[in-house]
């Protein structure tokens, strides 16, 4: 038993070895023929797919909706080349599904009276699909910035102790703190490029708090700004926004942690109490239904 573990263990290790020497190879393979100037498969697809996006129509059908661009801004899909993508699958989403249910109609029903009807219902929904997942994308973007903030200030506080200016903290924050604070420092190296490029840093904080539209992320950025045009005074703020942050996620906790025993109770009223009512009535029930049947 000892040496057919052993053996398992062994061959696992070999397996893990191989995957990641593949792996490289791979990731060699890939960087050689991207000097060589060469596209891989997925280049090329992306490529069609920026091309798509870049023409007349597809920049005009997000353009004529506000609500698109302000979703893409909360994503953080801010390069053309972004908005591009969105664009090509904005447009090319209703016209594969309309001609995959044309399609499939023909097949199946062939002597259809009106055909037309299912390829425009598969047009217009395939039109709204991908704006409902951005929508969705924004939303959890939102709320994963929203649940960084509260990591966020107390490194603020840390770095602002130890005698760092706001940009210099912003700026080692979005370096060192990228996997613990990833949405974050994505749009803080946003800002931060922005400000290298010639703009204060107060506005731009003021723009991306807009663009955002998280609440906790526009009160760190008001006390940033307070803290950039008055030079200091902002720690007690900070501190009392991490206090407030801490005292709405207990209750948001609270909340969730009541609708969820409140779902428990329906869930045990509908499957616990139909088998205690046999439990306890059934004996009682066969008795009676004896009892007459010997009448």
């Amino acid at each position: 038993m000892v040496l057919l573990i052993s053996a398992l263990l062994f061959l696992a290790a070999l397996v893990l070895i191989a995957g990641q020497l593949m792996a490289q190879r791979r990731r060699q393979r890939l960087v050689n023929q991207r000097l060589q100037g060469q596209l891989v498969r997925g280049d090329r697809f992306g490529t069609l797919l920026t091309q798509f996006g870049s023409s007349q129509l597809a920049q005009r059908s997000v353009s004529m909706d506000n609500e698109t661009q302000i979703l893409l801004n909360r994503v953080g899909w801010r390069k053309a080349n972004q908005r591009s993508i969105f664009a090509a699958c904005q447009i090319g989403v209703p016209l594969v599904l309309a001609g995959v249910i044309l399609i499939g109609e023909e097949v199946i029903f062939p002597g259809v009276d009106s055909p037309w009807i299912a390829p425009l219902l598969g047009l217009g929904l395939g039109y709204l699909i991908p704006k409902r997942i951005l929508a969705s994308a924004a939303k959890a973007r939102q709320q994963q910035i929203s649940r960084e903030v509260s990591t966020f200030i107390p490194l603020l506080r840390i770095l602002f102790e130890s005698g760092m200016a706001v940009e210099q903290s912003l700026r080692v924050l979005s370096v060192e703190a990228q996997r613990l604070l990833p949405a974050l420092t994505q749009e803080l190296r946003l800002i931060l490029s922005r400000v290298d490029s010639g703009l204060e840093l107060s506005e731009e904080l003021g723009k991306t708090a807009r663009l955002l539209a998280v609440d906790e992320f526009t009160d760190t950025c008001i006390i940033l700004q307070q803290l950039i045009q008055q030079g200091g005074g902002a720690m007690k703020s900070l501190l009392a926004l991490k206090q407030l942050l801490d005292d709405r996620r207990l209750t948001r906790l609270q909340e969730f942690i009541s609708k969820m025993s409140a779902k428990m109770s329906v869930v045990m009223m509908v499957f616990l109490f139909p088998a205690l009512l046999i439990v306890l009535g059934g004996p009682a029930f066969i008795a009676i239904s004896r009892a007459l049947s010997s009448f």
